[in-house]
């Protein structure tokens, strides 16, 4: 059956006898009479070929046929009224909380999420920042940053981007314990490691050969920002994502090294729940996201 605005209507029609059981209310609550709504559901059955209701002198109830197409009429009919309005927000501006749950390692993405908050100023952000598995919809999170593949139906994704791995230290640190030279050399340098504070153990360095164990432990921390601060202080070199270092390269807090030998990337997502309509807040922030954290990096 082609859908119309006609057959919308007698779809309205039908849902509404259905809830009520009554042509006399439906007719009440739509403005027409108990004949005219009858008549309608007649020729909708006509059209389907089946009878919807039983009807009696005393009330109307629903055939199995019926009770099957009520199920899909209400979907057909909320998405209808979900379109209307997601098009009726399209013409409002963001505004409002934003609940959004980050990696621990997202504070490194404060620049970005500065940036954000100057451009749309009347949306008010609530950062939560966690490596805990986290349930989006119980917790009613608007959206969730996370690294890795998506594993949860029951929410939508876009990928944000990925990061590759660089290996760095201060320049003072470099000209008192020299530059290595090869991946070997990093064996006898102070190396600060970063451990996943879900699980204990130790983030790899990325480095295809070196065995697990095989750099000296001078300091370790459960966040990234220790030991970018170490590093910088020339205390140490360590390896860390790409854009979580790239500033501080960029102004010469920092330099890399061995730049091919940290293989490998963090791939980013952020999700939202499947079954809300994304509202211009969350639009607003998922399309800055996408275009601005990793900066230059292909979408998919």
């Amino acid at each position: 059956m082609s859908i119309s605005t006609e057959s919308l209507g007698a779809l309205n029609v039908f849902v509404q006898a259905a809830e009520t059981r009554s042509f006399t209310v439906t007719g009440r609550q739509l403005g027409v009479s108990s004949s005219a709504v009858g008549k309608a559901i007649a020729r909708l059955e006509d059209r389907m070929g089946v009878r919807l209701f039983h009807r009696s002198t005393r009330a109307i109830t629903l055939t199995p046929e019926g009770q099957m197409f009520l199920e899909r009429c209400r979907r057909v009919l909320s998405e209808l009224e979900a379109a209307e309005l997601e098009l009726a927000q399209t013409r409002a501006r963001p505004a409002g909380q934003l609940r959004v749950s980050l990696p621990l390692v997202g504070m490194l993405m404060m620049p970005t999420l500065t940036a954000f908050m100057e451009t749309w100023p009347e949306i008010e952000l609530d950062l939560d920042f966690s490596d805990r598995l986290v349930d989006v919809i119980e917790e009613g999170f608007d959206a969730v940053i996370r690294s890795g593949e998506p594993t949860d139906s029951r929410l939508m994704t876009r990928r944000l981007g990925s990061s590759g791995f660089r290996i760095v230290g201060a320049p003072a640190y470099f000209e008192r314990h020299g530059t290595p030279r090869s991946t070997a050399e990093l064996a006898q340098h102070r190396c600060l490691h970063h451990r996943y504070p879900s699980t204990g153990r130790l983030e790899p360095w990325h480095i295809e050969g070196l065995a697990e164990g095989a750099l000296p432990r001078t300091a370790i921390s459960s966040a990234i920002e220790p030991l970018l601060d170490m590093a910088e202080h020339g205390r140490g070199i360590t390896c860390l994502p790409d854009f979580a270092v790239r500033a501080h390269c960029a102004n010469g807090r920092l330099v890399a090294v061995l730049e091919d030998a940290a293989k490998g990337s963090a791939e980013f997502r952020v999700y939202w729940p499947s079954n809300r309509h994304i509202s211009p807040k969350l639009r607003a922030f998922i399309d800055f996201m996408a275009e601005r954290l990793f900066a230059g990096e292909p979408k998919r």
